[in-house]
């Protein structure tokens, strides 16, 4: 029997930080987003902007709780609204190039944004 990977662990295979988010959330919950979806948000948007992987975990809150048309209720603001501020109370910022600053790095930041959207999921 194989030992789950973290998030991290894809990340250190060579996926960015908000394709592995997804990576090990379609791997835990048998999902199928495209990792695609998320290979321009690394390094925070490439320019330093939100956290990938803080980005990663709410593209896949907002698969799991989102709309599929115009005029229905939309939740998934609600749980990326939990994931960002769990991430502000824990770090102070979600800003990449500020993370990098205070030397959060990648790999602590793509599993602390994964555990938060399993936390805000509950």
């Amino acid at each position: 029997m194989s030992e789950k990977k973290l998030a991290s662990d894809y990340f250190m295979e060579g996926l960015n930080c908000a394709e592995s988010v997804i990576k090990a959330y379609n791997e835990e919950f048998g999902t199928d987003i495209p990792i695609r979806v998320a290979s321009g948000l690394g390094g925070g948007c490439a320019v330093g902007n939100l956290c990938g992987a803080v980005n990663g975990a709410c593209i896949c809150a907002s698969f799991a709780k989102g709309r599929d048309d115009i005029g229905q209720e939309n939740p998934a603001k609600t749980y990326t609204k939990k994931i960002m501020q769990k991430t502000i109370e824990h770090y102070g910022t979600t800003e990449c190039k500020s993370l990098k600053k205070d030397r959060v790095g990648c790999k602590e930041i793509v599993d602390f944004s994964y555990e938060a959207l399993k936390e805000a999921l509950k």
